[in-house]
């Protein structure tokens, strides 16, 4: 029984998850800081050409991008980085592709290392401002090859704000030379501003960075604050939030809003605030599409609701420790108390009290209708604006708002709601707000967020929740002291563990863990804490089926968890809409019996018998199969005192049961309902075994007869059903039946068997089983030379077993699923090696050369075939026939050359096209092995896998060339090439890559000795089955296809071979100029190649003669076009045709549609 993670089969239940444990890249400084300084010196001369700019551009994203998490290593370069850009950008003799260039590596730093800590570093002196105005009002805000340049711009403009003169001084003289006034350099920067608040890209977040810097200057807010919010309510209320255009504007507006009532001072933006709210409540953002604008007026509002506060830290909130070290480390001495934790006891509020403004409750409520957003980023938003408002409101008003955020863990409400809610009580937590006489009210919401799933269809949601939730643990861990949480340590260190194992989702169940950790390192009351974290820490639990099989067991030793842990597989877990976690759950309770036997046995049994016969199907699944895992495990403690809907899930938990039962002794034997449970299809298998043992032997070794007699005339039916599960239940419970069920059966349930195989082409499934349902019937029977063929694998049945198994390897049924033959041949080749190595042990003399040898040449056939797989497998157990010494196999063919090119030292990849075939192609030179081989060589070389296709035809061709001075060897070589195509001459699976293989061999002059002698027998038998192989199809565009994928260039390689074969060839090509369907042009370019490449196949005085009549001719005429059209095509063959020296004429039918040549 599979109990432990690594004899576990099952993927885990989670798709994509991995066990592999990803090292955080950690850098020790800008290793890079030479490179980078010689590809920015570079810019001049590389700003020009487009290929080396790009190349350049890219090699400094590549440096940049691995500082994305630790940007800090930048922080010493910045500077002078950044001066060596700006010397480009301030020079006059810069061309405007170098400025824009400059500026783009900019914005690249910028981005890795942040605008915030960017922005510090740009030049903010008086002398600035005009150039980067004038720099910035030259650009194109349409052009969008240069949106670096112009939001850099913006931002460094936005840094030129901060100097400290009122921007009037440096106006001067506002008179041009045309007594035309200059406008003034406050209005036309906030004119940038607005214009780029309106545009479609990037620069539309620089120009709210500039809004918020500039508008917030003494001498502006004066003078143009109220102008330009007016701007932009105008602008907010005139947008249609359905046009995409307009939703960029809106986005810019409320960008520029939110940072400046973020940045502004409270007294210069409070009399605007109510008016905005106004603006914002009939723009119905929260009613958008958009997940952006809904976030941007989430973070708007809170900016208001902070505006209408009074700036104060909430005296009344819970305080855990001080910001100060000294203090800190003072309170953990002994004899000092930590009462200063405790609000109450601190002094009462010493500010004075004030009227909230009504509109604070309207804020809220549109910060608690953000909680329940279906974007994560609008409800995370929100959560952090419930947290900052609630900070600045009295404690009763608090408390108000914190029973509202309580308001969302309701079973009505989405899990968006409860996700939100995770997040308002971590944020509040984090803060101190949430005062410790909540958390009676707040933990077990809490508990229930942990474990939250809904089903939807076939998946469900509630992920993000229990992640949510572990966040709020990890909150509290830092919030309260050990003594406030005491009271609940026992319910979330329950639910954490629960969590950490048994989530079905990595992240979660990572979360789960770092909050414990979290709670074990600050509370120090969690129960057996440091032990647990060494067994679940971060990358234990990452594999699902080490957390359910191993983790959870030992968290279940200790007593705090074991019966919380075991009522969440029985409650939550066995009834779970993944067949996979069910499964899983089931183990661990037989896992984790031993922890509680009575508890197993007194409650959970009881509680799983009504949900084994209940309406739920999953329920149904995982309470039987939970009732059998438990009843086993207690059976192994020592403790001694259907069909229908859902029937493919209900069968094998039902035989599950049964095979537990059974192992277990319970005492059923002669019981009619387990007789009628033997004939369910196909999941009988786990079970049958152990059924008979326990319940059919009259004796140990002796089989009840009567049972014998059913079970076998039951299964050896289904052999024959229309069905294709009874058909494979049938052949493997015929191989699962145990020794003493097929005594005296043997002709009956082994050879049986071979009814499966009467179906053409179909069951594959089924012959698949049957093959391994016939070795495992022979290895239970025995071998025995004289033996009775009834009982056991003896002399006289022999032959008929390998006759079936070698039959099957040889099984190459494709469907439209593919190769699906290759499930029987796998199958086939792994019963071989068992049928003979048993065999070969005990009776080697009924092994005869001829089967050794059919077995030894399909192994070497198999091994030089195309799929990796398959190569693999035949090749292994090639070897290990080859290298078996006990028993050792005998009359292998061969075997010490054998042995010479596989010594028992060879560690070989059959899976790597690369090694294998430079290994198997040897196989080539026994002659015994040659057929085969090249068979699968054949196979492999034509077809379509382009590194299966180049080594093993790179290996063919260096066996080709070691031949090549060995007449002899290549005559047979050729022979049995020719053999090959003959047998297969109407098998297109081998037929045409022995084609695409061919033309290889005639390009690579692989035959060149026999060019040597006219009319080379070789060539003359290659030739007729072309012939034959092209009469053979029917002309149509699939036929055609073929000709001129494979057959053309073997007509045109069989040229090189002097006498009659050439001239044969030559007519062959002439017949396929004049075809009626469209393959004149195809066979003219061929021909052309041809004679480019064979130029003594024509008289030179000729040859341009010809080629020019193959170049120029149109050869698209259409064939059912006028018979006198067709006829110019007559006659341009028979010039060709006197050129070649080829005696024949063209005689053109009477429809029109085709020619003949006709020998004169």
């Amino acid at each position: 029984m599979a109990l432990t993670e690594t004899e576990n089969g099952l993927s885990g239940g989670e798709e994509g998850e991995s066990d592999v444990i990803v090292n955080t890249c950690v850098l020790g400084g800008f290793s890079e800081s030479s490179e980078t300084r010689a590809l920015l010196s570079s810019l001049p001369e590389v700003h020009g050409a487009a290929a080396t700019s790009e190349s350049t551009t890219q090699r400094f994203l590549v440096i940049m991008n691995r500082y994305q998490e630790q940007p800090h290593l930048l922080d010493p370069h910045l500077e002078w980085m950044m001066d060596i850009l700006l010397d480009f950008v301030r020079s006059e003799q810069s061309p405007p592709s170098l400025v824009h260039m400059s500026f783009r590596f900019l914005y690249i730093i910028c981005k890795v290392r942040g605008h915030k800590i960017f922005l510090q570093l740009l030049p903010h002196e008086v002398a600035d401002v005009q150039p980067v105005l004038d720099l910035l009002s030259r650009q194109d805000p349409k052009d969008s090859e240069t949106w670096e340049t112009r939001y850099m711009l913006l931002l460094w403009l936005s840094m030129t704000c901060l100097i400290p003169f009122d921007l009037s001084r440096l106006d001067g003289n506002l008179e041009s030379d045309g007594s035309k006034p200059r406008e003034p350099i406050m209005d036309r920067i906030l004119e940038i501003a607005k214009s780029y608040l309106v545009v479609s890209d990037t620069p539309r977040d620089a120009a709210s960075v500039l809004v918020s810097k500039f508008m917030t200057r003494p001498d502006v807010k004066q003078k143009r604050l109220g102008d330009f919010l007016d701007w932009s309510l105008t602008t907010i209320s005139q947008t249609n939030v359905q046009s995409m255009r307009d939703i960029m504007v809106l986005d810019g507006a409320l960008q520029s809003l939110a940072k400046l009532f973020k940045h502004g001072k409270r007294n210069d933006l409070l009399q605007y605030a109510p008016t905005i709210l106004q603006c914002l409540e009939k723009k119905h953002l929260f009613e958008s599409s958009q997940a952006m604008l809904r976030k941007l007026g989430v973070k708007l509002i809170q900016r208001l609701g902070l505006t209408f506060l009074k700036p104060r830290l909430a005296s009344w909130r819970y305080q855990r420790g001080s910001r100060s070290l000294a203090a800190n480390l003072s309170m953990s001495q002994p004899t000092t108390a930590t009462d200063a934790v405790t609000p109450e006891a601190e002094t009462q509020e010493q500010e004075e009290d004030y009227d909230i403004p009504e509109e604070v409750e309207t804020v809220i409520e549109y910060l608690l209708v953000g909680l329940k957003d279906k974007e994560t980023i609008v409800r995370w938003s929100a959560a952090k604006g419930i947290g900052r408002v609630t900070g600045r409101l009295p404690k009763e008003l608090a408390d108000d708002v914190v029973e509202s955020v309580m308001d969302c863990f309701s079973f009505q409400e989405t899990d968006n709601a409860w996700h939100g809610g995770c997040l308002a009580l971590a944020e509040l937590g984090r803060r101190g707000l949430l005062l410790p006489s909540r958390l009676p009210d707040v933990v077990p919401l809490i508990i229930k967020s942990l474990t939250y799933e809904e089903k939807r269809g076939a998946c469900s949601v509630g992920s993000n929740v229990r992640d949510a939730a572990c966040y709020v643990c990890w909150s509290f861990a830092r919030a309260y002291e050990p003594k406030e949480l005491e009271p609940f340590v026992s319910q979330i260190a329950s639910a954490l563990l629960i969590t950490a194992v048994f989530d079905r989702n990595v992240n979660c169940r990572r979360a789960a863990s770092a909050a414990f950790q979290e709670n074990v390192g600050r509370q120090g009351t969690f129960p057996h804490g440091i032990d647990i974290l060494t067994a679940a820490d971060y990358y234990a639990v990452g594999n699902l089926n080490n957390c359910y099989l191993n983790i959870s067991v030992y968290i279940a030793s200790f007593p705090e968890y074991t019966k919380a842990i075991i009522d969440h597989l029985v409650v939550m877990k066995i009834n779970h809409w993944d067949g996979v976690i069910r499964e899983l759950a089931t183990k661990a309770l037989h896992n984790m019996t031993p922890q509680a036997p009575d508890y197993m046995a007194t409650t959970v049994l009881p509680q799983l018998l009504p949900v084994a016969v209940g309406m739920d199907l999953h329920g149904r699944h995982g309470a039987i199969l939970a009732c059998a895992e438990i009843t086993h495990a207690l059976y192994k403690l020592g403790v001694q005192t259907n069909r229908g809907f859902g029937g493919e899930l209900m069968r094998p938990a039902v035989c599950g049961l049964i095979e537990k039962l059974s192992l277990s002794k319970m005492p059923f034997k002669n019981d009619s309902s387990l007789i009628f449970l033997l004939f369910l299809q196909f999941a009988v298998v786990s079970a049958l075994s152990a059924l008979c043992e326990e319940y059919y032997q009259v004796q140990p070794g002796q089989a009840d007869s009567q049972m014998q007699d059913v079970l076998v005339s039951q299964y050896i039916e289904g052999l024959k059903s229309p069905q294709m599960l009874t058909r494979c239940g049938s052949a493997l419970a015929l191989g699962c039946l145990p020794q003493f069920m097929i005594h005296n059966k043997l002709k009956q349930v082994g050879l049986k068997c071979v009814y499966i195989f009467n179906p053409e082409g179909n069951f594959t499934e089924a012959r698949r089983d049957a093959v391994t349902a016939i070795s495992q019937v022979c290895v239970k029977a025995g071998v025995c030379a004289q033996g009775s063929p009834d009982s056991v694998v003896c002399s006289e049945n022999v032959a008929e077993v390998y006759g079936t198994l070698l039959e099957s390897i040889n099984d190459f049924t494709t469907d439209s699923r593919g190769d699906v033959g290759a499930w029987v041949r796998e199958a086939a080749m792994t019963s071989l090696m068992d049928v003979t190595t048993l065999v070969a042990a005990s009776a080697p003399d009924i092994l005869s050369p001829d089967i050794v040898k059919c077995l030894m040449c399909c192994l070497a056939q198999q091994a030089a075939e195309k799929i990796d797989r398959y190569r693999a497998h035949a090749g292994k157990i090639l070897l290990c026939l080859l290298h078996s010494t006990e028993p050792a196999i005998p009359h292998i063919p061969h075997k010490e050359e054998l042995l010479a090119i596989f010594p028992t030292t060879t560690s070989l990849n059959w899976n790597a096209p690369s090694q294998a075939f430079q290994y198997i192609t040897q196989l080539l030179g026994l002659p015994q092995y040659q057929y085969h081989t090249l068979l699968g060589v054949t196979v492999s070389v034509g077809g379509i896998t382009e590194s299966t296709v180049h080594f093993s035809s790179q290996s063919l061709f260096d066996y080709l060339k070691g031949i090549q001075s060995n007449s002899a060897a290549l005559t047979q070589f050729g022979d049995t090439l020719l053999r090959i195509f003959k047998d297969n001459l109407r098998n297109d699976r081998v037929s045409i890559p022995f084609l695409k293989m061919l033309n290889q061999m005639l390009a690579n002059s692989c035959f060149e000795i026999f060019t040597t002698q006219e009319n080379h027998q070789f060539c003359v038998d290659l030739l007729t089955l072309c012939k034959e192989f092209k009469n053979f199809y029917p002309f149509n565009k699939y036929t055609n296809n073929i000709l001129y994928r494979v057959l053309f260039p073997s007509f045109c390689g069989l040229i090189q071979f002097p006498g009659e074969v050439r001239k044969k060839v030559l007519s062959q090509l002439l017949i396929l100029l004049c075809h009626s369907f469209p393959l004149r042009k195809t066979t003219a370019s061929e021909m052309y190649e041809m004679l480019l490449t064979y130029d003594d196949v024509v008289d030179p005085e000729v040859l341009d003669d010809v080629m020019t009549l193959l170049s120029d001719t149109n050869w698209l005429v259409v064939p059912l076009v006028a018979v006198i059209k067709q006829s110019v095509i007559v006659t341009f063959i028979h010039c060709v045709c006197e050129m070649l020296s080829v005696s024949g004429r063209m005689i053109l039918t009477q429809s029109g549609q085709s020619c003949h040549l006709v020998s004169v």
